[in-house]
């Protein structure tokens, strides 16, 4: 079956996935909660009381290594008075036209938010005193940089232990220094591609994120901006925040966008539901779930943006300039997505399982892999409605018995009875991550006994709908069932269903 980008591929100048914002923390081991501050402190015969004196002087030689970088590069800090007056990055975006992209300090501001603290409690049963999280607030600065590695991005600097750092930075500046590094011609609109020389390079450049490489990067940053990290021992591990995968379809002429886009649009409108998302992000949705989940249409002055969030994470689909289709996944929680690794227990035991993805920036990669692969379904979905003619002759064809020796096995009619009822249940966000068996879909079929569950699976595999993966009875659907399961079932719903309920219709 054709894909999406397939059937307009005269239309299409070239296709991008990459990293967008990415915003990661970098915390300090020694200082990271309350407990190891207090054993911290109580290492170096500092009373739990004295705490605020034994930050006070940290907080003075961030400041006056900030007025210092500003003096050196004849900058002025900006203090922001009130938070949300402007935007940064508007701001540094004027100023990076007047001055130039070359690397180095292009500003400093400076704000009071909040942070992270602690206080000193003594307990008077046990007459302990032990520190106790609390929130405050102090001084941040915000050392904007242009990184010949990672391009325009920022360093988040609080004045207060335990001085939780915060950088972000956008992979399509990073990707950018590399094309610029190999040769290759580009044009940059903001932070989307409108033209790259060579568009079969590019992704490959995309995917080649070099963790260590990244975090001595990152290193290097934290250590000109923060001056304090030298007393404590322990580094700083980088984690993330935020990570938004973006998928750019670049168009050759705006006039060839505008019916793409409208397609697009339409059908995630229409088609999309809100357990859909889930199915698109690889999670399942039980009756304890409890966080937000729903779509959101908006008109801004660049077009149109649908959104589709799950709790920490989102689908948006909008348009760029008129010429680019980007979807774009954005997790907010790293834990939120899952995949399969080893696990090890606190009893030294370890464990290959479906699990958390680490919120170490060394699991950026498979953070990549799944976002992609959330955005290639989204996209997958929208393809198989937005053009269902071949889903149509394929379940056509899958009406028709298969005979595979001298057994005859009957056809599905995914618009109506049991199959209907199968094809929904497969189709299911955690069948589509981790595969299904015969046990978990009697507890959504609860009708089938388990031959008849086996019986049903043979002829999902007789007619090349689901595949068995290595030597376990676990099995996957392949390409053609999601295609054709999923344009049977939103044909039924968008079509099929409302045209039935139309007024004279018997």
């Amino acid at each position: 079956m054709n894909t999406f980008l397939d059937r307009h591929a005269d239309k299409i100048r070239g296709v991008l996935s990459c990293f967008d914002r990415v915003v990661l923390t970098g915390t300090l081991p020694d200082l990271c909660h309350a407990d190891a501050m207090a054993r911290f402190l109580g290492t170096r015969q500092i009373r739990l009381f004295d705490y605020p004196r034994w930050a006070e002087p940290f907080r003075d030689t961030i400041r006056t290594h900030a007025e210092q970088l500003a003096h050196e590069h004849g900058l002025t800090i900006e203090f922001i008075r009130r938070l949300k007056a402007f935007r940064k990055e508007e701001r540094i975006k004027a100023i990076v036209a007047q001055r130039g992209d070359a690397p180095g300090l292009v500003h400093i501001f400076s704000a009071r938010e909040a942070c992270p603290s602690y206080k000193p409690w003594r307990d008077k049963a046990t007459g302990k005193t032990v520190l106790k999280p609390t929130d405050g607030k102090c001084l941040h600065y915000y050392f904007y940089v242009i990184d010949p590695a990672l391009g325009l991005c920022y360093l988040r600097v609080p004045t207060w232990a335990p001085f939780r750092l915060q950088c972000s930075c956008n992979g399509h500046g990073v990707l950018a220094r590399q094309l610029t590094r190999k040769g290759i011609g580009y044009t940059l609109l903001d932070n989307a591609f409108v033209e790259i020389a060579d568009w079969g390079r590019a992704p490959a450049l995309a995917d080649a994120w070099d963790v260590h490489r990244l975090h001595r990067q990152l290193d290097r940053l934290a250590t000109a901006s923060c001056p304090v990290l030298g007393d404590f021992p322990a580094g700083v591990p980088w984690s993330g925040m935020q990570v938004e995968d973006a998928t750019d379809v670049v168009c050759q002429r705006q006039a060839d966008f505008q019916p793409l886009s409208g397609a697009l649009t339409a059908t995630a409108i229409h088609a999309v539901k809100p357990d859909h998302v889930a199915t698109f992000l690889g999670r399942k949705l039980t009756g304890r779930y409890q966080d937000e989940l729903g779509n959101d249409f908006s008109t801004r002055i660049q077009g149109t943006r649908i959104t589709h969030h799950l709790g920490p994470a989102a689908l948006k689909l909008y348009d760029k300039f008129g010429l680019i289709a980007r979807i774009e996944c954005t997790a907010n929680d790293g834990p939120f997505c899952q995949h399969h690794r080893t696990v090890e227990h606190r009893d030294g035991t370890t464990e290959f399982k479906l699990a958390p993805v680490r919120k170490s920036i060394d699991s950026l990669p498979v953070l990549r892999h799944l976002l992609g692969a959330a955005t290639r379904r989204y996209l997958d979905f929208l393809a198989a409605i937005e053009d269902p003619r071949p889903g149509l002759r394929a379940v056509e064809t899958l009406a028709t018995p298969v005979h595979e020796g001298e057994r005859s096995y009957r056809g599905f009619n995914l618009f109506h009875g049991p199959d209907l009822d199968l094809f929904r249940t497969i189709l299911r966000g955690e069948f589509t991550i981790s595969g299904f068996q015969a046990r978990p879909l009697r507890q959504h079929l609860p009708d089938h006994s388990g031959p008849q569950l086996s019986r049903l699976l043979k002829r999902l595999r007789t007619h090349g709908l689901i595949k068995k993966i290595g030597k376990r009875y676990k099995y996957y659907l392949t390409t053609l069932g999601r295609t054709v399961a999923t344009t049977a079932l939103k044909l039924r719903e968008l079509v099929v269903i409302p045209l039935l309920t139309q007024p004279g219709v018997a």
